[in-house]
């Protein structure tokens, strides 16, 4: 029996497939999908840790730089073939947060994002200071594409097809046991200690999955540009996947790709690059006021509801369960009769 596509990944597979045939009708549009998708891939990472695991991360950038430095590394310096690569670029950023989780999920919220800015500060200095591996702050150059897929349009559909991946990976993990664990995490920490959720294990293991879509995109940034340097994958684009994911609608699977395409489009008709900080703020502001959910929470407010969503929840008693509280108890007291009291003295 073959098992039907959740929802979100249907409707993800079905834009990758509009995205692909369309993008290689202008060279423009292609550059602009290939991109597109990689950041989708960081925006879904920060919609990940942030809107269902509740970890404000500004580290998704570093993760992303720390796919890309592996890949340059160790394919272009040491020659590894592009599998066991891609496999160390979604393993070493996946080890690195969930090592790094484990010790500052358990922090106030502030105090795990000031942990995460400081992580991804660390791995910009190593990257800067480390000339025998990064490249200091000249970076790698010369960096081959992945075999098979040299050409724009066939790395555009195996960027895509990565999304779709991503997203499949996602919704299944949200629709199993630990996704629902982590709704009650998100909601009240600790009624899901009192349920017994092993909290810090579950929240580390999100965020090592994001880490991990996150390594993946730095895999294809430096296939496709070829290039990678300390300032390719900074904390500036940290900050922009958060804010994508925050527009799009962090808390839904499919709100960080929207967030991405949206501000990556109104960001290449901007007139000049010094607008961008200015756009990506009001966007937030107005987003912010309008739709605290993001887009698609905004969007949502608008579907029509059917009457079983509309009707409100009475919950199901069993009849033995209303006779026997309707029944008086043995151990209840007897009502005693009220006696009228006369405000006369000597009255009956």
């Amino acid at each position: 029996m073959i098992r039907r596509l959740p929802r979100n990944s249907l409707v993800m597979a079905v834009i990758a497939l509009v995205i692909c045939s369309l993008a290689p009708l202008k060279a423009s549009w292609l550059d602009f999908a290939v991109m597109a998708g990689i950041f989708s891939l960081i925006s879904l990472s920060a919609g990940l840790s942030y809107g269902q695991a509740g970890i404000l991360s500004m580290a998704q950038g570093a993760f992303a730089a720390v796919g890309a430095y592996v890949t340059a590394f160790f394919g272009t310096r040491l020659g590894w073939p592009t599998l066991p690569v891609l496999a160390l670029a979604l393993i070493l950023p996946a080890l690195l947060a969930y090592c790094v989780a484990r010790g500052v999920t358990r922090m106030a919220p502030l105090a795990t994002a000031l942990a995460s800015l400081a992580l991804a500060n660390l791995v910009e200095i190593i990257a800067k200071s480390w000339d025998s591996v990064t490249g200091g702050y000249i970076g790698i150059a010369g960096i081959a594409p992945v075999p098979g897929f040299a050409r724009p349009a066939l790395f555009n559909i195996l960027v895509w097809s990565f999304v779709v991946i991503a997203i499949i990976v996602y919704e299944s993990v949200m629709q199993s046991a630990h996704g629902r664990a982590l709704n009650v995490v998100r909601h009240d920490r600790t009624r899901a200690i009192a349920d017994g959720v092993a909290v810090a294990p579950l929240l580390s293991s999100m965020l090592a999955l994001s880490a991990a879509m996150a390594g993946a995109a730095g895999w294809l940034y430096v296939h496709y540009v070829t290039y990678i340097s300390p300032q390719s994958l900074d904390t500036g684009v940290s900050i922009s996947a958060l804010l994508m994911a925050v527009v799009g609608g962090a808390s839904y699977i499919l709100g960080p790709v929207l967030g991405t395409v949206l501000l990556s489009l109104l960001v290449k008709f901007l007139p000049a690059a010094e607008a961008q900080g200015l756009f990506y703020g009001g966007a937030l502001v107005i987003i912010l006021v309008v739709a605290r959910n993001g887009i698609l929470g905004g969007l949502e407010r608008f579907r029509p509801r059917s009457d079983k969503e509309r009707a409100p929840h009475v919950p199901h008693v069993p009849a033995e369960a209303r006779a026997t509280s309707s029944a008086p108890s043995q151990h209840e007291e007897p009502k005693r009769e009220a006696v009228p009291l006369s405000s006369e003295p000597g009255a009956p």
